[in-house]
């Protein structure tokens, strides 16, 4: 059997990758949420709230000690399991619903005042326009989709692939396929984040923010 250069066979599934990704580690993130999510969301009136590819679950975390009922989903059952004991030792168990669902095949039902989604990029092949789509879809009238994902590889990706294209925002909006008169674009931008590097330096990122409100 072969595989690519991330390890990856023909028939690996979303699930079995994912879980070997966050069990190579203790924690493979900080804990910690999201800037743009922090920056873009504190102030809103909490409602329900949907952290799409939530990973060890950080985002979840600070939108439910912020008053938030999330429903915190992700395709691995490591990362989820993480998630909720981290949330469990916060004191803010009760107020997440971890589901798993490989997001090319499920999505998780009803609306939400929020759907937020943080750098949904996979080694793996990922129909990101349509899971994008559905997660706009899934948003109540007056309601936030916040997207951000990454504009460009970091410096210290190492074997970045030439060919991978990390979507501008103006093509994530053409993606999400809107009706015409239904949204309000907020945020359509390219900044740069402070970060620490995998080696504790602090270093420079490239990512780019969707911000849309829901008439």
């Amino acid at each position: 059997m072969t595989t690519d250069s991330h390890g990856i066979s023909p028939d690996t599934t979303p699930e079995e990758f994912w879980d070997n990704f966050y069990s190579a580690g203790d924690r493979v993130w900080s804990g910690r949420p999201n800037a743009v999510l922090v920056r873009e969301v504190t102030g809103l009136t909490p409602g329900r709230a949907l952290d799409v590819g939530c990973g060890e679950g950080g985002d979840a975390i600070w939108l439910a000690r912020e008053g938030w009922r999330v429903t915190a989903v992700d395709v691995s059952r490591v990362a989820l399991d993480r998630g909720a004991e981290h949330a469990a030792s916060e004191g803010v168990g009760d107020r997440i619903d971890w589901q798993r669902h490989d997001l090319s095949v499920s999505f998780p039902d009803g609306t939400y005042d929020l759907v937020s989604t943080h750098f949904l990029h996979s080694w793996l092949e990922l129909p990101r326009e349509r899971i994008l789509r559905t997660a706009a879809g899934a948003v109540a009238p007056g309601g936030v989709l916040l997207i951000t994902g990454h504009a460009a590889f970091p410096a210290w990706a190492p074997d970045p692939d030439p060919e991978f294209h990390f979507p501008t925002p103006e093509e994530v909006l053409a993606g999400l396929d809107l009706a015409d008169g239904q949204w309000d674009v907020l945020i359509s931008d390219v900044h740069e984040e402070k970060v620490t590097d995998p080696g504790g330096e602090p270093a420079t990122r490239t990512d780019n923010t969707v911000k849309l409100r829901r008439h």
